[in-house]
């Protein structure tokens, strides 16, 4: 079973495929340079499943991955919540004290602002990926550059951790979805669909209302512009139920009479 992830070997989406497959001795990951292409893998068999990250609790939602399933007619199987820990990681050969440089992801920098704070005469560099900027320090070697990534990473590349747990917050959390070419078949609780409402007053109320009519707990709903009509939205909306109960089914059948367009994405 191949699963496509995005970033370099030891990036925190291949840990949390790891983890969610730990059973299957089959599994084979597959990195990606960008989520497009994540997506494109599982589309044309390259891979059987993608895992992407969706949402963090700490900075909200992954845009670029939500906008995503537009283009593709992928399905959401499952989803699986990694807590996020934040290493600082160097050459074996190195100490804290000669760190002048520190890579990673623009979040995992954020992430780990306050630590930076304690440091002094220090550059903070984004790279395009945390185990990315693992990678880098190991192919340097430089004793003034450390990164900022996983244990999973500072294991792939052979470098040594200087500091644990960087991150700000210890509630870190990442929120990742399993995509496939086929829906899944196993009874779900989520269901995740996208939608845009009619233009009509007190539309968004109506398509809202199908759910609360039928007490079905929303989840999240997030809104997102629609390119080419400025001021439109779509809707990505997350509410218990599989798509097989009848009352999730009826709900979406009422919501379809109330809107211009909506995507099933998956019951999982």
């Amino acid at each position: 079973m191949i699963v496509s992830f995005q970033g370099e070997r030891g990036a925190f989406s291949e840990e949390a495929a790891l983890k969610l497959w730990k059973k299957t001795e089959s599994l084979s990951t597959l990195p990606k340079k960008s989520f497009s292409d994540v997506f494109s893998s599982v589309s044309n068999g390259e891979s059987d499943f993608g895992i992407l990250p969706i949402e963090n609790s700490l900075t909200g939602s992954i845009h670029q991955n939500m906008d995503l399933f537009l283009k593709h007619d992928l399905f959401i199987t499952g989803e699986y919540i990694l807590r996020i820990e934040h290493h600082l990681m160097a050459c074996k050969s190195n100490s804290i004290h000669e760190i002048r440089e520190i890579m990673s992801h623009p979040q995992g920098l954020m992430q780990c602002s306050e630590y930076f704070e304690s440091l002094d005469n220090v550059e903070l560099r984004a790279v395009y990926d945390t185990a990315g900027s693992a990678k880098l320090v190991a192919e340097k070697k430089k004793p003034e550059l450390a990164a900022v990534a996983s244990i999973q990473a500072a294991e792939e590349y052979g470098l040594k951790i200087l500091k644990k747990n960087v991150e700000n917050n210890r509630l870190n959390y990442t929120r990742f979805v399993i995509i496939s070419k086929k829906q899944n078949t196993a009874q779900g609780s989520k269901t995740s669909i996208i939608f845009s409402a009619k233009d009509v007053p007190g539309a968004l109320f109506k398509c809202l209302a199908v759910f609360s009519f039928r007490d079905i707990n929303l989840l999240k709903i997030e809104s997102r512009p629609i390119v080419g009509k400025p001021w439109n939205y779509l809707f990505y909306l997350d509410f218990e139920g599989d798509i097989n109960d009848k009352k999730s089914r009826n709900a979406l059948q009422h919501l379809e009479e109330l809107t211009e367009f909506i995507k099933f994405l998956g019951s999982y």
